[in-house]
């Protein structure tokens, strides 16, 4: 039997963790951390990014925050940025024992946006 995305991921749980091991490690990154201790509401924004997470993944929970476009427009983020992130992402799926399947999945995914993401 074939698992979901969102399955592999640890559902709501294993994506909440994964979530706030990603915003703890944006936070340390020298590369985006002052963009990440700008945010004013800083759960807000892991909510925001557990739903888009969960959602992105199969999972049943509804994301209602923007698209990824609207959400990024004008704050003229790099490419330098951007791979810093995605590497803090990596980073946390690696923490949290996700395969190689799977995170090569995310990762697929997460590149897809990235039209949506830099200098937008």
């Amino acid at each position: 039997m074939t698992t979901t995305l969102y399955e592999r991921l640890g559902k709501a749980a294993g994506i909440a963790r994964i979530v706030d091991d990603i915003i703890d490690a944006h936070l340390r990154n020298p590369i985006v951390k002052p963009r990440f201790e700008q945010i004013e509401d800083l759960e807000h924004a892991r909510r925001m990014a557990r739903e888009f997470f969960c959602a992105g993944a199969g999972g049943p929970e509804p994301y209602t925050g923007k698209d990824m476009l609207a959400a990024h427009k004008g704050m003229n983020i790099s490419e330098q940025e951007y791979l810093a992130v995605m590497d803090d992402i990596v980073g946390a799926l690696e923490k949290n024992g996700i395969d190689d399947g799977t995170r090569s999945e995310v990762i697929a995914i997460l590149y897809s946006l990235k039209g949506n993401i830099i200098r937008v």
